[in-house]
């Protein structure tokens, strides 16, 4: 049997069909389809070029970072802000508790101070008026001593001085100081003229009485002195007759 003979007819119907191969190419057809694809270009590629002194592109990049939305800060958490106002509520506190301390302390020295003034006022004189009691018993005595009969005149003199050196060394001790000018220039500011004398010789402006003595306390005039002040009088000479 032969090799036509040995394979059985196929149904064509049960047969599949199949798809349609394309014929293949040969070598030369492959080599001349890729020498069409793949053509160098006869111009050569440019590499792009920088401009130094092309300032747009720096511009827009400019631009474009002003253009973007600031960047927004981290929110603190409500504990932190919890913590700030419990820091800034302590610190105010203290702040008026400071102020109500000073102003109380502001209120007692005023207090005191007013206090103080006010006794100044009443016992200014307190010392000086302790010093004048002892002067003022001397006083007493003499006056019951010159009151008896059997009291010596002299002895009542002799008392009435050792009571006004009391009394002047007290006044003295409290800086207040007697003014006498016997003798003296005439001051105006610590003198008051009550009457002018003239004299024959001697100098104008010369004290000559003193009517009343003056006193003054801490170089500050309590009362001036009334004195008589010397003026010279010019005796006129007599005219020559002439010839």
């Amino acid at each position: 049997m032969t090799t036509d003979e040995s394979v059985s007819p196929v149904d064509e119907k049960n047969t599949p069909p199949t798809a349609k191969v394309a014929s293949p190419l040969t070598r030369n057809e492959a080599n001349t389809d890729a020498a069409n694809d793949v053509q160098p270009s006869s111009t050569p590629r440019q590499s792009p070029t920088l401009d130094v002194n092309d300032t747009s592109a720096t511009e827009d990049d400019n631009n474009n970072i002003s253009d973007m939305p600031p960047r927004e800060e981290a929110t603190p958490s409500v504990e932190e802000l919890t913590h700030q106002l419990t820091q800034a509520s302590k610190k105010a506190q203290e702040q008026w508790d400071n102020l109500l301390r000073q102003r109380a302390e502001y209120e007692n020295l005023r207090k005191r101070m007013t206090r103080e003034l006010t006794n100044a006022r009443k016992y200014a004189l307190e010392k000086f008026a302790t010093e004048l009691l002892a002067v003022k018993d001397s006083m007493e005595l003499g006056i019951d001593a010159a009151a008896s009969p059997e009291t010596d005149l002299k002895v009542v003199h002799d008392g009435m001085i050792l009571t006004l050196k009391m009394l002047t060394d007290t006044m003295a001790k409290f800086d207040v100081v007697e003014i006498n000018p016997v003798a003296q220039k005439f001051d105006p500011q610590w003198h008051e003229a009550m009457a002018m004398q003239p004299v024959p010789d001697g100098e104008d402006g010369i004290v000559l009485h003193v009517h009343q003595k003056g006193y003054k306390l801490n170089e500050r005039l309590l009362r001036p002195a009334r004195v008589i002040v010397a003026k010279v009088s010019q005796s006129e000479k007599p005219l020559e007759n002439q010839e």
